[in-house]
């Protein structure tokens, strides 16, 4: 395999290492570092734990370039059957399985002298979580963390990994000297939470010791002069229907009036429900249907869209949150007869977007934001965002990267004085938009109907 200089060069910086970490800006090409590492780290038992819609690819990776390995899906019961017994062609062997998975299966934790690679090592953030505590559990002898965002800007959520890579400090200790707590007495409770003004410290010492433990940084502009990235916003009329619903928390309306079709004609022979009642009754809730009235619930949202379909012959990436997006994202790319690709949580076709340049690819963001290489296109869609800076900056790069020689474009649906505009702003700012950040926006929406 021929390896890029800047991914050789990781290798090199790691070879004293048998637990390491790549922290390669998205699209650097960690899938290729991070196997590379792992045969010449030469261990006969391998596994690697991956999101789910990522298992085919590593499959299809390890088949490619290397033929010295028995590959195996650990997500079917033969397959793992056959791994545990140790039936194969090769003695080495590569076992890979999802994160959902794998701490249901109590196996891996009797296992020692392996090599553990986990892909995306952000998802171990939580020490709370089930999946956390198992893999915290296991005991390779080595390990590989591959990640483009590792903490996703927020320091008090690495000390997982850094465990993994062998730093005996404590989690009390790291959060002592790397993160600025506070105290805030909600209803009564002292709540701890990361100080909004100064929320970290000392970081350039930890990343410093970071890579006394293996860890390797890289950004893209430091490797690569990629084109251009242009993000264009597209102002979207907000429906009266949405700000009676921030008013009220409660909104019943007619499904005929608020859909992506021409007439109602349309619907003969379509499963609808005649009138939708959206109430919300939570903060969790209202922020859901906040959201989604400005989306599938929003007639100029989709009419926009059809006619961004009809002004373009491009390969177009659009990205979606919810199922009733996609149904009426479908209809419309099926309307002008354009080439479809999905990828969501139970699909991952991209025949028509390897094949067809006038391709329409609808990601779901928690299925497709993060690994896929789309890079022969160069524009995407974002019908509605998604409320994590993760998954909304790892989009980004799915058209950004290596290989990419077009500037990239990014047309943002935002709805005008909603909840999207409140959403963009604090994305900008690489934070999540939480509860929290919700409840100062619908006061301020209160505040100014008045």
């Amino acid at each position: 395999m021929e390896l890029y200089k800047h991914q050789n060069k990781a290798l090199v910086i790691t070879r004293p290492f048998n637990k390491v970490a790549y922290y390669l800006d998205m699209g650097l090409g960690k899938t290729f570092v991070g196997s590379e590492k792992m045969h010449e780290l030469g261990n006969d038992m391998n596994i690697i734990v991956c999101q789910k819609s990522k298992i085919k690819d590593w499959i299809d990776h390890y088949i490619k370039y290397y033929d010295d390995y028995s590959i195996y899906d650990l997500t079917d019961k033969e397959q793992f059957r056959l791994f545990k017994d140790g039936i194969g062609l090769h003695k080495k062997k590569v076992g890979i399985i999802n994160y959902d998975l794998i701490f249901r299966r109590s196996y891996f934790l009797e296992l020692e002298d392996f090599t553990l690679m986990l892909d995306e090592s952000s998802i171990i953030q939580n020490t709370k979580a089930q999946i956390t505590k198992y893999i915290l559990k296991m005991k390779p002898k080595n390990v590989i963390l591959l990640s483009g965002t590792p903490s996703s800007g927020k320091y008090e959520n690495l000390w997982s990994q850094i465990h993994l890579l062998g730093w005996k400090i404590s989690e009390e200790l790291y959060n002592k000297q790397y993160v600025n707590w506070e105290k805030e007495n909600i209803g009564g409770t002292p709540i701890r939470h990361v100080s909004k003004k100064e929320p970290y410290k000392n970081i350039d010492r930890l990343k410093r010791k970071l890579c006394e433990y293996g860890a390797v940084f890289m950004k893209t502009e430091e490797c690569f002069d990629l084109p251009e990235q242009i993000e264009i916003p597209i102002n979207i009329q907000t429906s009266k229907e949405y700000r009676k619903f921030i008013k009220n928390s409660i909104i019943v309306f007619d499904t005929l009036n608020y859909t992506e079709f021409h007439d109602h004609s349309d619907f003969e022979g379509k499963d609808v429900t005649p009138r939708i009642e959206l109430v919300g009754d939570t903060p969790l809730t209202k922020r859901l249907y906040a959201r989604q009235l400005c989306g599938q619930y929003n007639k100029q949202k989709l009419q926009a869209f059809r006619e961004l379909l009809e002004s373009t012959n491009d390969r177009l990436i659009v990205f979606y949150n919810y199922n009733e997006e996609l149904r009426k994202l479908k209809d419309a790319v099926e309307f002008y007869k354009k080439p479809l690709s999905i990828v969501n949580g139970e699909t991952k076709d991209l025949t028509a977007y390897e094949n067809e340049d006038n391709s329409v690819t609808l990601i779901q963001y928690q299925a497709g934001s993060m690994g896929l290489n789309l890079q022969k296109a160069n524009k995407i869609v974002y019908f509605t965002l998604t409320d994590k800076s993760e998954l909304f900056e790892q989009s980004k790069k799915r058209i950004h990267r290596i290989g990419q020689n077009q500037n990239c474009f990014y047309y943002l649906m935002i709805c005008k004085n909603s909840i999207e505009e409140a959403i963009y702003e604090t994305l900008q700012k690489r934070k999540d938009f939480n509860d929290e950040l919700f409840k100062e926006y619908e006061n301020l929406e209160l505040e100014r109907g008045e």
